[in-house]
């Protein structure tokens, strides 16, 4: 069974890496949506994978970092793009999710990416 939690965050960023005159090589911002999953069996007794409680206790632990600010001033994120923003949030978030098993990273209300693991992490 697959469980989620949906968090939004607002910051800014820019694309260091991107061509001289891309439009995402300038500072910008975005309603980042975030979805957090975690799988496993369902408890017989409490009828759950793992308290809702504990994934939003997991993403509040790291929240402040990233929430109105500017992502490339955020350690390991000075190239934020969605795919770097799942993988940094797999690693903050992994230690107290241990079956963590997906991060969506929404930047925009059409675009994302969608993050299981791998082992650069």
């Amino acid at each position: 069974m697959e469980i989620f939690k949906e968090f939004t965050i607002e910051a800014a960023h820019w694309l260091p890496n991107v061509p001289e005159g891309h439009k995402c090589r300038r500072m910008h911002g975005h309603s980042f949506r975030i979805c957090v999953h975690v799988s496993g069996p369902v408890d017989p007794q409490l009828g759950w994978v793992v308290d809702f409680a504990d994934i939003r206790g997991a993403f509040l632990a790291i929240e402040d970092q990233i929430d109105h600010h500017c992502l490339n001033e955020v350690e390991g994120l000075e190239n934020p793009t969605s795919e770097n923003l799942a993988r940094w949030l797999w690693k903050k978030l992994r230690p107290a999710l241990p079956a963590l098993s997906r991060i969506v990273v929404h930047e925009t209300c059409t675009s994302g990416c969608s993050y299981e693991g791998d082992l650069e992490v």
